[in-house]
C-alpha cells in the first residue's frame, strides 16, 4: 500500500527498516510512548540505530508514581541495519499502518528524585538500579501521517528539517500492556504516540523547538511543533486529532511558564486549523532533564539539553495525558531558545 499526501509519500514497507545511506550520521530511529490515565503513569521507548557508527541509541523513560523516574540509556552495538533490536529494547511491526509492539527487558536506574539525570555521572555512579520489564502494544486510532519527500521542492514538508530526517511518519495509538519495575508491576491500558525516522541527524541540528503530543481518548489528540531556526523564524506545524480525522495545524502560538530551572512548568497552546481555533493547557506531572553532546571534527563539544516532561492536557473541558519536549542548542551555558 502506498499513499501519497501533499508531495510526501509513505509505503507499507516504510514500517521496516531502510538500506541505509553512505552518511556517517545516517539513523533509521523508532519511538513509542504508552501513558495510563487512571494511574496517571507510564513512558517512552526510543531506538536509533546508527549503523554506520556501529550503535543504537537506547532510551527508556518511565514515570512511576510518586513523581519517581525509571530509565536506561545506552549505545548497544550493532553492525546492521535489518532490525529494530539491540540492548534489550526491541521494536515489531504486526500490522503496517494498524499496530506495532516495543518492549524492554533489561536494568533501569531508578531515581526517587529525577533532577539527578542533570549529573549523569553521579547518576550512572550512585543511582540504585533494577531490572526493568516494559510492553507497549499500540494500535493505531489515527490515519498515518507523514511520510518522505517525493521530490526536492517537498522537503520543506518536513516537519524537523531535512538534517534531522529524510522520511518521518507518526500515528496516534491506543495502548496496553505493562511496566514493570523491580517488584512493583503496573499494568498499561490507555493511549500514546509511535513515529518512525530515517535519514541524516544529528540532534544540534534542531536550533530549538517546542513538542506536545497528547490523546484524550481515542477520538481525540493532539501533536503541537513549533521549530524554531537559528534567525528567529519557525515551522509551527501539527495536527488535532478530531473524531478520527487530523485536522492539520495552520497557525499556533505557545506561552510557556518556566520553573527555576528555566524548564517548562505549563504551556499554553493556541492552534489554528481550517476547521477552527483550540486553546490547550499544559502541566508538567513529572520532568526529566536530559542532553545530547557531540563534538566535532575540529574538536569544539556541541551541547542540547532535552527536557521530556510527563504532563497533564486539558483541551475543551477534556483532560489528557503526554509529552511536552522541548530540545535546544546550549551556548555559553544558555539555553538558545528560552524563554520563549
Amino acid at each position: 500500500m502506498t499513499t501519497t499526501a501533499g508531495g510526501l509519500r509513505l509505503e507499507h514497507r516504510d514500517e521496516y527498516p531502510h538500506p541505509p545511506d553512505d552518511l556517517v550520521n545516517f539513523n533509521e530511529s523508532v519511538y513509542a510512548s504508552g501513558w495510563d490515565a487512571r494511574s496517571r503513569m507510564g513512558g517512552w521507548m526510543r531506538l536509533g540505530n546508527r549503523v554506520n557508527e556501529g550503535y543504537a541509541e537506547l532510551s527508556v523513560c518511565l514515570y512511576l508514581p510518586g513523581g519517581r523516574v525509571a530509565c536506561a540509556f545506552g549505545k548497544p552495538s550493532i553492525s546492521t541495519n535489518d532490525a529494530f533490536d539491540a540492548g534489550g529494547l526491541r521494536y515489531e511491526v504486526g500490522e503496517p499502518f494498524a499496530g506495532v509492539t516495543m518492549a524492554y527487558d533489561g536494568e533501569v536506574f531508578v531515581l526517587d528524585d529525577p533532577s539527578v539525570l542533570r549529573d549523569p555521572r553521579r547518576m550512572f555512579a550512585e543511582a540504585p538500579r533494577a531490572q526493568a520489564s516494559v510492553r507497549f502494544d499500540a494500535r493505531g486510532v489515527s490515519p498515518m501521517h507523514g511520510g518522505e519527500p517525493t521530490a526536492p521542492e517537498h522537503e520543506a514538508l518536513m516537519y524537523y528539517g531535512d538534517q534531522f530526517s529524510r522520511g518521518h511518519f507518526n500515528q496516534h495509538t491506543a495502548v496496553t500492556g505493562h511496566i514493570v519495575v523491580g517488584d512493583e508491576s503496573f499494568p498499561i491500558d490507555g493511549h500514546g504516540w509511535r513515529d518512525h525516522s530515517w535519514g541524516p541527524r544529528y540532534w544540534q541540528a534542531i536550533w530549538a523547538y517546542r513538542l506536545f503530543i497528547a490523546n484524550f481518548g481515542e477520538d481525540r489528540a493532539l501533536m503541537i511543533l513549533k521549530n524554531i531556526r537559528a534567525d528567529g523564524t519557525s515551522r509551527r506545524r501539527g495536527v488535532l486529532l478530531v473524531d478520527g480525522e487530523y485536522h492539520e495545524v495552520t497557525d499556533l502560538d505557545v506561552w510557556t511558564e518556566w520553573d527555576e530551572n528555566q524548564e517548562p512548568a505549563a504551556a499554553r497552546l493556541g492552534v489554528r486549523t481550517a476547521q477552527g481555533t483550540a486553546v490547550v493547557d499544559a502541566r508538567t506531572l513529572t520532568s526529566a532533564p536530559l542532553r545530547n553532546r557531540r563534538r566535532t571534527e575540529d574538536g569544539t563539544e556541541l551541547r542540547s539539553r532535552v527536557a521530556e516532561a510527563f504532563s497533564e492536557y486539558t483541551w475543551d473541558g477534556r483532560t489528557g495525558y503526554g509529552i511536552m519536549e522541548y530540545i535546544e542548542r546550549v551556548e555559553d551555558d544558555t539555553a538558545v531558545g528560552y524563554p520563549l
